[in-house]
């Protein structure tokens, strides 16, 4: 799963390599879930934009919003199948950006976890694939939230934990925001959408451990990240 994650470019390298304002950004170090991430939408006839959304998916149809909370992830293995995710899949699919993640590494004879922080090679900023819906109350109020999309972890990442989030290649990402490739009821739009959502190459990451300052979401400061000890990637 993917339970944290960080943001922590500035403003302008984000602007410069997707492409879409974002002065309103401010570097994060520990985003988790409920909380507020950056995304990037498309409707159809636009460009894509910016946009705010809660972390944790509350499908347009649920009768209580905390069900929220249990859908930080959708397996991509699943995610044209399961009701909670298929119609996003389908209709409402998004960029999460990030630039880093966390994982916990179960420490052996021990009832304690070591945080790993795992990035891209050259430290630049990705973007999680991601979907999102809208979900209105009684009362009228609309809540726009989001899932990322997790995969098996690659050979880098599987030491630490089984599933990695779906880091998209960035010659994927008009397909992936484009409103209506997939908005069909043809089986080999889904198939295509779903063979963008492999593990993403060990040899471009890099992993190493953190001190346990990231498990408190308090805290959101770059100490989070620093490394206690480098992890070799090869």
């Amino acid at each position: 799963m993917c339970g944290r994650f960080t943001r922590s470019t500035s403003a302008e390298t984000i602007a410069s390599v997707f492409g879409v304002a974002t002065s309103q950004l401010t570097p994060r170090f520990n985003i988790a879930p409920t909380q507020t991430v950056a995304t990037i939408l498309q409707s159809p006839s636009a460009p894509p934009q910016l946009q705010s959304l809660q972390w944790g998916l509350i499908p347009s149809w649920a009768k209580d919003p905390a069900i929220g909370s249990k859908l930080i992830n959708a397996r991509a293995e699943t995610v044209n199948e399961k009701p909670s995710f298929r119609s996003p899949f389908r209709h409402r699919r998004c960029l999460i950006l990030a630039d880093g993640f966390y994982e916990w590494q179960q420490i052996e004879g021990s009832r304690k976890k070591q945080p790993y922080f795992m990035s891209l090679q050259d430290d630049r900023p990705f973007a999680f694939a991601g979907l999102y819906d809208r979900w209105q109350s009684p009362e009228g109020e609309t809540l726009e939230t989001c899932t990322i999309i997790t995969t098996t972890a690659n050979e880098l990442l599987d030491p630490i934990h089984e599933r990695m989030p779906v880091i998209l290649a960035p010659e994927d990402y008009a397909l992936w925001l484009d409103p209506d490739f997939g908005n069909t009821k043809d089986p080999a739009a889904w198939s295509k959408l779903q063979s963008l959502l492999d593990p993403y190459p060990a040899a471009q990451m890099k992993a190493y451990p953190v001190s346990t300052t990231v498990n408190s979401p308090k805290n959101d400061t770059p100490e989070c990240k620093q490394p206690i000890g480098v992890r070799d990637s090869e």
